[in-house]
């Protein structure tokens, strides 16, 4: 028996080390690709009109006389057919003319992207490369719908994710920004930078104001006699610690910091949207969609799915998407870190929220 246990010890430590070693070598396998300049990515798009079209007809296929359906689908292939040949037609006769394309007129487009924050906003890279994609090829008439959820997070990460949209601004692009349910904080940041902001009635919107937490340990470690040193060069290189004892004149250089941060947020808000009643607004409070209409903070109730299928008829819409090439370790690391902020996030919305 002490042979076999030896044994199973021995083989269970040989087991360790293979799997140690698969890890290492997938590992270096891995930065190996990406090295050698692999696409980290693809552009995804998806034509809306063809979706809703799909979804009408597998209704209609169930609720109307099959004949029927037959009939309609036969006319439609047939206009359809009919109208393919005139553009053609009409494209070859304005080529002779020599005016290209303007003689054939196209229905605008639509183009749809999706931004759903966490507290790095983390789908900033996406969001940049989406962008880059659409304004490369968007002509006047063309505008964008963001798709746009967050709770807020990083002062720095959320800059940049609305420096992202600032790019639509610039380019002369029309931009309307969808709150379907929250766009707080980082979320605000971004969506007051739209031409045009709708929110659906019970979506949470606004809270324009800054916070920072900070656990100490000093106590703890006091208990404890352990030492805990920080050294640092210039007064304000380091003011709140979690280790060390904190000062009243630290805590004070560090609200002075909030407070800069806060001003510079509400100036952010007040250039993107002038006529905002900023000092009544600025305040860290947030509002359900039809409050932060009469406040000003949003421009129209309505939904993402409303806007898009009141649009159906006279536009081409497109869904655009960037997906990332992700190796199994990111991918697993990946969702270990947004279920944690996922519940990180619950936590904060039910902090902030009634429950209903």
């Amino acid at each position: 028996m002490e042979f076999i246990a030896q044994y199973g010890l021995f083989l269970a430590q040989a087991v360790t080390i293979v799997v140690a070693l698969l890890v290492v070598l997938t590992a270096i396998v891995s930065l190996g690709h990406r090295q050698k300049g692999q696409p980290d990515g693809h552009i995804e798009i998806r034509h809306i009109n063809d979706r809703y079209k799909d979804m009408a007809d597998v209704i209609r296929q169930h609720v109307i006389d099959k004949n029927t359906f037959k009939l309609e689908q036969k006319a439609a292939r047939k206009a359809a057919k009919q109208k393919s040949k005139a553009d053609k037609k009409a494209a070859r006769s304005a080529d002779k003319k020599g005016q290209g394309s303007q003689a054939c007129p196209s229905k605008p487009r639509l183009f749809t992207l999706s931004f759903d924050g966490d507290m790095n906003a983390g789908a900033t890279e996406n969001l940049r490369e989406e962008i880059s994609a659409v304004l490369s090829q968007t002509k006047e008439g063309d505008a964008i719908l963001l798709k746009l959820e967050s709770p807020g997070g990083l002062v720095h990460s959320y800059g940049l994710a609305a420096s992202q949209l600032q790019r639509i601004k610039d380019a002369g692009v029309p931009l309307t920004i969808a709150v379907d349910k929250v766009a707080a904080s980082g979320g605000y940041m971004m969506a007051c930078l739209a031409d045009r902001i709708l929110a659906a009635p019970f979506a949470v919107i606004g809270s324009i104001g800054v916070l920072a937490q900070i656990p100490n340990f000093h106590r703890l470690l006091k208990k404890h006699d352990i030492d805990y040193e920080l050294l640092t060069a210039g007064e304000y290189k380091r003011t709140m610690t979690m280790f060390g004892e904190n000062t009243d004149k630290a805590r004070e250089k560090f609200s002075q910091d909030l407070e800069l941060t806060h001003e510079l947020f509400k100036s952010f808000v007040k250039e993107a949207r002038p006529s905002l009643d900023i000092d009544k607004v600025a305040t860290g409070e947030v509002w359900y969609g039809r409050n932060a209409l009469q406040e000003g903070l949003v421009d129209e109730i309505g939904t993402s799915d409303a806007f898009i299928q009141q649009r159906l008829a006279d536009w081409e819409i497109y869904e655009v998407r960037y997906l990332q090439k992700k190796q199994w370790q990111e991918k697993l690391g990946m969702a270990a870190e947004s279920t944690l902020e996922r519940s990180i996030q619950k936590l904060w919305q039910r902090s902030r929220s009634p429950l209903v």
